[in-house]
């Protein structure tokens, strides 16, 4: 019996020997109280050297592996490993936790560092990309993180010198982080010719960006900045492991066992080789060093702790030892002395004095140790080895006495007989060998019984016997000394055993759990004396039980500290410790034992604080007398409140199944009907199994909850009002301190909490992410700031939130079974309780964690059940109500006293001013004194109190009470039963509202002509209620059995009803009498009718698939329906009495004459015209629309046609209640859809007059009536409603450019291929044919021979000769012709009043000057931008986000005057950011993504903290923009989409516009929105019209604002005028932008002057006076507002790739070519264009003749154009080829043209033979289509570089082929403009697999060589490069694709053009200076 509970006796942890030094680094400091503070295994250990006292941190569950010290020297932060592993923040001093940080990691923390002042830690994880993450770790709140390396980081840092920079090394790199927003970015050092790249150990940060860092062969590696700028080398022999800064420099230890001190500028002070001192030792590596002042700490791999007194370097002091590497087994007990001896794989032997808490001897063996024992005498100490061998060593001198060995494998266990002649020695080879000890231990005997290893051994007292334990768990005895062994049980029953150590027997059956076969356990150790029992497990837990416990699953207390395996136990020998062993974490824990009779001395210690509760909810005290759980919590315990299918799933679900129903949806379907519904009254409060839900606001009014509806009862007015954001049944509510804020909770897969507001009934936050199944507590704090939640998955989560926010602040796991409470602490918003089965919890705040402290019963009470809790009105106190009617008073964790309050459990107690009022099982409401001494006052809840008023009547006396509240003069109850009660403190009773009581409710009826309806429950009663305004049930009967369905007769004098068991009965509808009852059937009664008319028969329907019609009058049956293969579900009659219909549960829909019950089949067709009596049928074609698209996992399980036979309701298992057109014909109707009810909707019937409808929940027993608001009546009211499941499949409107956005595919840099059909091997991995040099055998490198041939040729014909030529170093960006408006919008904004504007092309955001056209570009994006705008807060002026295109997009928000980057947000968005937009106040910034569910994300972007996120549209949304006056609402439009977006805490929520109001309105594509006054809202739509939106209604269409889509719109903030751009063509009264009044009715148009057919305007803006518009074509265009002048500030090509480039050979100027048919000439010094040709083709490739007076222009239909550039006029044009020309090239003795073309040929012209142009040759033999042409410097050769990656030369004019490798390696080149090669093989890349090198240019000077590549990279070499692989520099800027690169004459500038963003950057020269 006693072992039903746990000893009441306990450790404490007294001194742990041993310290973690191996694969840990850096985990050894001074704290500021001059203690050290280091780890070892799951303890935290503080020493105070002074004392020699040690403290523990025990907040860890498994291995603490990471550890670091805050800046002031008191904090400590640790890391441990797990699946889920945390770090703690813990205070040195008091060893409390302060924080946890968790969720984040997995597999465990590796490094951890403070930065500077202390508030933010950085961790590294373990995972497979080794996390790093930075956390504000006060709140708890992670702030960033990133993917640190692919492999294993070994340090990090915070650099103490610069804010938000980090330094992480570890295997072969070193990283430089910068943290800006939550964007962590790295930048990998450079490890270049100083150093080779290896393993970086550990580092330290200095002053001037200086980094020092130790490296695995032992050099010091120094960085400046990212670059390695030098070495100490040989600073350790082998790796640096550890490097620490002090205030006078640095210390390192390495592995050769040296200390090292430097100063602050690393230059050496002194070495301490700690090898050559006296406690030193070969092999001796350091892990940790700590400098202060003139001690040093050296942590060592061997788990020593050295200090070192600088001056005394000689002689360091070992103040700590454990053993080391390997696993430590070997246990043994002095057995008359305070000593424990230990033995481990690491070969060594220890004796620790258990009393001075040291090591007192040490020995070495030859073979590691795996057991030991000392005999009785204490003279001899055995060990059994690894080997199989047995040495015995002598205790006092540790010299050996005899070395046996017998066995060749590991010997286990071994132990002295306790008379001390024998030595028992257990083998792993099963057997068990006997020795003599005086016969110089020779062996006498041997057991056999065993066929597994021997596990453990016990000596009888009269050492006559041996009992063995096994690996398979068997338990075996033998006789001493022999061995034989006993089979006999009678003989061994007496038998006394001397000690017991085994883990099998009688005895320790306890020990194990009750349905376990495991064998974990690894030791045990009995205290006869104390009757207690310590076990050792593979847990790391040490157990105490009594003993002897004879029951598996004993109670036990636990305690932590060990890692994993507890390989050994032992009492000492006097029983006042416990020593326990760690196998891996190779630690010896010494734990003092407190007796139950010193444990009230010692009660301050005993609730242990630890996050893994230790003593945990196995460990239950007494569970021993509690009894057995009341039937009403027992039921409630029993509930589920899972769901098949939630709420949340629909839409996935709804896809899935719209895809396979593709076709059969294309028929117009009918609108949804006209009318709709209100919810206006509801029957019901959920009492049965939620508590204290029920209270009174700030005006008196009621609050509680009843299905998925929050209600708000006003009791004057007897009305209702409803909170309807919740999709699933509400299980609690709390109400805010100053009772005007409510938040309730919800059951989902994911559930919400709401916190709405009782006035307005507005969501004001949602909070959801931490829970699962439901929310079943809440609570705000006193301050009304925070709110704590409990969730129904299996660790009932607790979280704190700061609700307004949206922020979880923590979170733990609160309790294996239920928790029915929470409540927050009124003087201290970190503390709370928790209460539930068996459970009652106090909570601290720990930063990101809760720390939980049991309640601690003692001997006054009993862990009981608490249903209920509340603070008093001091912090400390607070008082239970518990499941058997005592009320429990608590002092801080401590029970003080128990109170007799109830019969039966008390359900709710509610603190007052002075005093508490409780509630409970027995009906009674008690109020008592502020200390619960005595009872002031008792109500009972009874019928004969009931006052006339009340709004119902009860159905029993003392009904069970959940909940109780005060104010207002009156005590407010509700009951289990469903019933709201109004108690007078004078005692008279009001009942204000009442439901069903517990079971479902199916039956439903409406009176013929009176506003009453019947309703009967699975709860055996039978109901009349009210319908009118006075709102309450007329009557109640009980019923023997629950009744299914019910019907009144058509004259509403009888009632009829059918019950569960299958009989039926029918009453007087007045006073509920029976009139007459039935008997025939067995199941239940499902539907039951009174036939129209005079009601002659009854139809009674049942589920035993029969339909029995019966006579009324007569009283018999008068006839039988048979013919249903299942039970029946509905039946209604026709007009005439004659016929019914019936649906059954099979789907059949049948039809049978009445009253004979014959079958008839009658044509679908038909059913229609037959005039039906009532229609609650679902099945048949007037009906088949009401089926959703979802129908396989919802029914639809009722309907109810109106009398005006226009509109069907229906209800289903979803929940939802849905009005449909009638007939419903065609699948998938649209309907109108209202969320109340939570889970099934049972029956829905409109009353007679159509004015209401009826529905019944199911489980929520509520009955819910609805006001019918016919269409007239609705305009004032608009209500929230859903269209059809499908939607319309009506196309949005057809418009070219919306399509082309709307299917932009982005190419992400990273991913692009090359943009042409190259073939062939790449150059940089041709095999490369000999030089001449090599071919003539003259060894490179060595001089050639003087000969007398000529001096080689130059590569290249260079034209500035004399003066010296100057390599470029350098490019920069200085110019940027082009805009991205082909696929953006609203991406042009004015700046600084309109002298600036602000826009974006390929990857660069660019601030261009309205005045000089000077440029300055934001540069810090890696890939496209896609969107861009500006913050219009004057507190952020100048303030620009920009989004970009990338797996992984980046927003950057930055300056745009100095382009700092204020802030990166790393974003979720897979493939862009099509959408930015700041709010009102500046703070938020909204941003929308390119992924399939195009996700919309709110940001805090200062602190780069996500707010929230949300799928927006399965279609393309285009733009998202916050109003101008809110930091809450925002709009969305896009593909068929309007959404009207609110954001409460950090929930989105978001309404469909709505069509309904306008005739005729469909849902078109918009494209842009701007904002009005008083909440309007215009969208932009494809077709051209404005829809004008009133909140989320369609009000008004502004019908063709333009003639073609509306794609921008602005509003401007200071006078509310509106811009709208659009695509139009140009006429006299249309203009593409027009400018609108505040409420778009009147506006003026502006023509935008550019010439093109039609002008489309993608962006608008306004200034002061101006316009600023971004087209289509690239556009950028001021437009002045009073004379409607049009300025171009911009131009661009409208379409790429810009394939041809062509620099004048001596002025500024160049010429661009593009696919959109147009030749533009720019002029660098003026930034502008200068001239534009449309060559109606497009173009490929221009060149200038050497003079500069011709142009040639080569076009993609093969012709090409010579101009005349003094007049642009045509000097010739010819066209020999069909496909594109690629290049084009005069000679430079301007006499040839050379024309290459994609047909594999170069033609050539001869120029001086006039304007004719006949070719007078062309080059044989090209192998593919030709890239590009270069000129020798004297005309006479042509090389040409081909598509298969392959260079020829041509001779000039012939066209002959020259082969001669020597021969063209004598040639001087004109221009080199080839990729290919040897000159120029070093430009080829290394990750050029799928793209390319397309173009390169060499320098006039010929050093200098740029390429542009497919990754949008242009690149600077030096000229010739022909080893693989050169260097170069990288400038980015330009989308995928470069497609051609010059340099401008005098190499002055390089001008690179792009292939997909249609740009053209001119980059300026730096060259190095002379």
């Amino acid at each position: 019996m006693a072992a039903r509970s746990a000893p009441s006796c306990h450790l404490r942890l007294e001194w742990v020997y041993g310290y973690r030094g191996h694969q840990c680094r850096n985990n050894l400091y001074y704290t500021a109280a001059k203690e050290i503070v280091y780890f070892v295994a799951g303890v935290g250990v503080v020493y105070s050297p002074r004392e020699h006292r040690q403290k523990f941190y025990r907040g860890h569950s498994d291995d603490i592996i990471s550890l670091a010290l805050h800046p002031e020297r008191v904090l400590v932060a640790t890391g441990q490993v797990g699946k889920e592993p945390y770090i703690c923040v813990w205070d040195s001093y008091t060893v409390q936790t302060i924080s946890v940080l968790k969720d984040v990691h997995t597999h465990g923390i590796a490094c951890l560092a403070f930065d500077l002042d202390g508030q933010r830690l950085v961790s590294v994880g373990l995972d497979s990309k080794n996390a790093v993450c930075i956390w504000d770790w006060k709140k708890g709140k992670m702030l960033s993180m990133a993917p640190g390396h692919t492999d294993r980081i070994f340090d990090i840092s915070w650099d103490l010198y610069q804010p938000n920079r980090l330094v992480s090394c570890g295997v072969k790199h070193i990283k430089f982080w910068s943290l800006c927003g939550n964007a962590l970015t790295p930048k990998r050092g450079v490890f270049g010719k100083t150093g080779d790249l290896q393993t970086i150990l550990c580092l330290a940060c200095a002053r001037d960006e200086l980094t020092y860092s130790g490296a695995l062969n032992g050099d010091i590696y120094v960085w400046k900045g990212i670059n390695l700028i030098r070495t100490i080398q040989g600073a350790h022999t082998a790796g640096i492991f550890s490097m620490n800064s002090s205030e006078e420099g640095f210390a390192t230890g390495g592995r050769d066992g040296c200390i090292r001190l430097w100063d602050l500028t690393f230059k050496p002070i002194t070495v301490i080789d700690l090898r050559e001192t006296d406690q030193g030792y070969k092999g001796l590596s350091v892990r940790s060093v700590c400098w202060r002042g003139d001690h040093i700490l050296v942590g060592t791999q061997d788990s020593e702790i050295f200090e070192i007194v600088v001056h005394e370097r000689k002689k360091p002091f070992l103040i700590m030892q454990g053993h080391c590497e390997g696993e430590l087994w070997a246990l043994a007990i002095h057995p008359t002395k305070p000593l424990a001896v230990t033995g481990s794989d690491d070969r060594s032997v220890r004796i620790w004095s258990l009393v001075d808490h040291a090591l007192i001897a040490r020995c070495n063996m030859e073979e590691p140790i795996r057991c030991a024992a000392v005999n009785v005498d204490g003279i001899h100490l055995a060990l059994g080895k690894k080997d199989g061998s047995l040495t015995v060593l002598r205790v006092r001198d540790m010299t050996e006495v005899v070395h046996i060995k017998d066995r060749k494998e590991a010997i286990h266990e071994i132990k002295y007989s306790p008379d001390g002649t024998y030595l028992a020695v257990g083998c792993n080879d099963s057997s068990v060998d006997i020795y003599g000890v005086a016969q110089r231990y020779k062996k006498i005997g041997e057991c056999v019984g065993s066929l597994s290893f021997i596990t453990h051994l016990d000596w009888s007292s009269d050492s006559r016997y041996l009992q063995t334990n096994d690996g398979d768990g068997r338990r075996l005895f033998y006789r001493m000394p022999g061995g034989k062994e006993v089979t006999n049980k009678e003989e061994i029953k007496g038998v006394h055993w001397a000690s017991w150590t085994c883990v099998s027997g009688l005895e320790v059956n306890g020990i194990w759990p009750k349905y376990s076969d495991i064998n974990d356990i690894n030791s045990v150790d009995g205290n006869y004396i104390g009757q207690v029992l310590v076990t050792a497990d593979d847990y790391g837990i040490v157990k105490l039980f009594r003993y002897p416990c004879l029951k598996k699953g004993a109670k036990f207390k636990k305690y932590i500290g060990h890692s994993a395996h507890v390989t050994n136990v032992r009492w000492s020998h006097d029983y006042q410790w416990v020593i326990s062993i760690g196998g891996a974490d190779h630690s010896v824990f010494q734990w003092k034992f407190i007796p139950e009779r010193k444990l009230k001395d010692a009660l301050h210690i005993a609730p242990q604080e630890s996050l893994v509760d230790s003593n945990s909810d196995e460990s239950d005290s007494d569970l021993s007398d509690v009894p057995e759980l009341d039937s009403e919590i027992e039921q409630e315990t029993q509930l589920t409140y899972r769901r098949q299918v939630y709420k949340e799933d629909l839409p996935q679900l709804k896809e899935q199944y719209k895809e396979k129903q593709k076709s059969g949806t294309s028929k117009r379907k009918q609108r949804a009907p006209e009318n709709s519904i209100r919810l206006h009254f509801v029957h019901g409060y959920r009492g049965y199994d939620c508590r204290s839900n029920l209270f009174y606001t700030q005006i008196g009014e009621i609050v509680y909850h009843v299905a998925a509806v929050g209600v708000i009862y006003n009791r004057q007015q007897n009305t209702q009002r409803f909170y309807l954001g919740h999709d699933d049944d509400i299980l609690c509510l709390a109400i805010h301190p100053l009772k005007d804020y409510v938040a309730t909770g919800q059951v989902g897969r994911d559930p919400s909490v709401h916190i709405w507001d009782t006035e307005t009934i507005k969501p004001l936050s949602i909070l959801k992410g931490h829970h699962q199944c439901g929310v079943c507590a809440v609570d705000f704090s006193a301050d009304g700031k925070r709110l704590a939640s409990v969730g129904i998955d299996d660790g009932h989560t607790v979280v704190l939130w700061d609700w307004k926010k949206g922020e979880k602040l923590s979170i733990t796991r609160g309790s294996k079974d239920k928790i029915f409470v929470v409540k927050m602490n009124p003087c201290v918003p970190d503390k709370l309780i928790t209460a539930g089965i068996k459970h009652m919890k106090f909570w601290r705040r720990a930063g990101g964690g809760l720390i939980g402290r049991k309640g601690y019963v003692g001997t006054l009470g009993r862990n009981d059940t608490m249903m209920c809790a509340v603070y008093g009105w001091t912090e400390e106190m607070a008082f239970s109500g518990t499941s058997t009617g005592d009320v429990y008073i608590w002092r801080d964790v401590f029970l003080v006293k128990t109170v007799k309050a109830h019969d039966g459990p008390v359900f709710s107690m509610h603190a007052l001013e002075k005093g508490f009022v409780t509630g409970g099982k027995d009906g009674m409401v008690a109020l008592w004194d502020d200390s619960f001494e005595r009872c002031l006052k008792t109500y009972a809840i009874k019928r004969a109190a009931l006052a006339p008023g009340s709004k119902g009547l009860l159905l029993e006396d003392n009904p069970s009470i959940r909940a109780i509240s005060l104010g207002h003069g009156h005590i407010l109850v509700g009951t289990k039963n469903g019933e709201i009660l109004e108690v007078d403190k004078s005692g008279p009773i009001t009942l204000l509202v009442q439901g069903h009581m517990e079971g479902e409710v199916w039956g439903l009826a409406t009176h013929p002509y009176l506003p009453i309806c019947a309703t009967v429950s699975d709860d055996k009663t039978l109901r009349i209620w009210d319908l009118s305004p006075s709102h309450c049930m007329l009557a109640v009967r009980k019923l023997k059995k629950g009744g299914r369905c019910c019907c009144f007769s058509p004259d509403g004098k009888a009632l009829a009803v059918g019950l569960c068991d299958g009989s039926f009965l029918m009453a007087n509808a007045d006073t509920l009498e029976d009139l007459v009852s039935f008997h025939h059937r067995k199941d239940i009664i499902s539907d039951i009718r009174f036939s129209p008319g005079s009601g002659k028969y009854l139809a009674v329907a049942s589920h035993d698939s029969f339909i029995d019609i019966y006579n009324v009058m007569s009283s018999k049956r008068v006839g039988i329906c048979k013919g249903a293969t299942s039970y029946i579900t509905h039946i209604d009659w026709d007009i005439r009495g004659k016929l019914l219909q019936v649906n059954t549960g099979a789907k059949e829909q049948l039809f049978f004459e009445a009253p004979r019950g014959k079958r008839q089949t009658i044509p679908s067709a038909e059913v229609e015209k037959i005039g039906w009596a009532s229609w609650t049928s679902v099945l048949g074609l007037c009906c088949e629309g009401i089926w959703p698209v979802i129908g396989e996992v919802t029914d639809v399980t009722a309907s109810c046609l109106s009398s005006d036979k226009m509109v069907l309701a229906t209800g289903d298992d979803m929940g939802f209640v849905k009005l449909f057109r009638y007939p419903a014909k065609g699948k998938f109707g649209k309907f109108k859809r209202y969320v109340a009810h939570s889970a099934h909707v049972t029956n829905v019937r409109w009353t007679y007059d159509d004015s209401m409808l009826v529905t019944l929940g199911g489980a929520d027993m509520s009955l819910m009536v609805w006001t019918n608001e016919m269409e007239s009546y609705r305009e004032k009211k608009p209500c929230d409603s859903e269209e059809s499941d499908v939607d319309s499949e009506e196309d949005g409107g057809y418009d070219s450019d919306v399509t082309r956005e709307n299917e932009m595919s982005y190419t992400i840099r990273a991913l692009s291929t090359n943009i042409r059909p190259m073939f062939g091997t790449k150059p940089h991995l041709q095999q490369k044919e000999p030089s001449v040099d090599e071919r003539q055998g003259v060894v490179r490198g060595s001089r050639p021979p003087v000969s007398r041939a000529p001096p080689q040729p130059e590569k290249l014909q260079t034209n500035n000769v004399g003066k010296k030529k100057r390599p470029i170093e350098d490019l920069v960006l200085e110019l940027v012709f082009g805009y991205r408006g082909r696929d953006c919008r609203n991406n042009v904004h004015y700046l600084n009043d309109g002298d600036d504007i602000i826009y974006h092309t390929a990857s660069i955001g660019i601030l261009h000057n309205v005045a000089t056209g000077a440029q300055s570009f934001y540069q810090e994006h890696n890939d496209d931008i896609l969107c861009l705008t500006v913050n219009q807060h004057p507190k952020f002026i100048n303030i620009v986000a920009t989004g970009q295109v990338a797996t992984a997009p980046s927003i950057h928000i930055w300056d745009a005057i100095n382009k700092q980057t204020l802030s990166i947000l790393r974003c979720y968005h897979s493939k862009g950011v099509c959408s930015v937009s700041f709010s009102a106040t500046g703070k938020l910034l909204l941003s929308v993504g390119l992924d399939p569910e195009h996700t919309i994300t709110i940001w805090r972007w200062q602190e780069g903290a996500k707010i929230a996120s949300k799928a927006g549209h399965n279609q393309r949304i285009f733009v998202a923009e916050f109003r101008p006056d809110s930091d809450s609402q925002f709009v969305s439009v896009g593909v068929k989409h309007v959404k009207f977006w609110t954001l409460a805490g950090r929930a989105l929520l978001s309404k469909k516009g709505l069509l309904s109001a306008l005739e005729d309105a469909r849902m078109q594509t918009m494209l842009a929105v701007a904002f009005g006054a008083n909440n309007l809202t215009f969208t932009g739509t494809i077709s051209g019209d404005v829809c004008v939106w009133k909140d989320h209604i369609l009000c008004r269409v502004v019908a063709r604002a333009h003639n073609g889509p509306v794609f921008a719109m602005y509003t401007t903030l200071r006078d509310g005028l509106i811009v709208t751009g659009g695509k139009e063509r140009p006429s006299k009264e249309g203009g593409a932008v027009k400018l609108w009044d505040q409420e778009l009715r009147r506006c003026r148009a502006f023509r935008l002057e550019t010439g093109q057919a039609t002008d489309c305007v993608r962006s608008v803006c306004r200034g002061k006076g101006k316009i600023l518009v971004g087209t289509k074509n690239a556009e950028i265009i001021e437009v002045g507002e009073k004379n409607a002048a049009c300025n171009i500030l911009v131009n661009g090509h409208v379409d790429g790739p810009i394939w041809g480039l062509a620099t004048h050979p001596s002025r500024d100027f160049f010429l661009s070519a593009a696919e959109d048919g147009t030749v533009i000439l720019w002029d660098i010094a003026d930034k502008k264009m200068l001239n534009k040709v449309n060559l109606g083709h497009a173009a490929h490739t221009v060149c200038y003749s050497p003079e500069g007076d011709m142009v040639a222009i080569g076009m993609k239909n093969g012709e090409f154009i010579i101009l005349l550039v003094s007049s642009l006029k045509i000097w010739g044009k010819k066209r020999d080829r069909r496909c594109a020309i690629h290049d084009i090239r005069f000679s430079p003795d301007s006499q040839f043209l050379a024309v290459g073309s994609s047909e594999n040929s170069v033609d050539f012209y001869d120029l001086s033979l006039g304007p004719t142009l006949n070719r007078i040759s062309y080059c044989r033999d090209i192998p593919s289509f030709v890239i590009q042409m270069d000129f020798s410097a004297d005309s006479r050769y042509l090389q040409v570089s081909t598509g298969c990656y392959k260079r020829h030369v041509y001779e000039v004019p012939s066209g002959r082929h020259l082969m001669d490798p020597a021969a063209i390696d004598r040639i001087t080149w004109a221009t080199w403009t080839s990729i290919l090669g040897n000159e120029v093989l070093g430009i080829w890349s290394r990750h050029a697999e799928k793209a390319d090198v397309n173009c390169a240019c060499v320098s006039h000077s010929g050093i200098s060589l740029v390429t542009g590549d497919d990754f949008g990279m242009v690149k600077l070499f030096d000229f010739p490069c022909p080893e693989k692989f050169a260097k170069h520099k990288r400038f980015l800027g330009h989308s995928p694709h470069v497609t051609n690169i010059r340099f401008t004459s005098g190499d002055r500038h390089v001008i690179s053009a792009g292939g997909d963003d249609c740009s053209l950057f001119v980059w300026r020269c730096v060259h190095t200076p002379h």
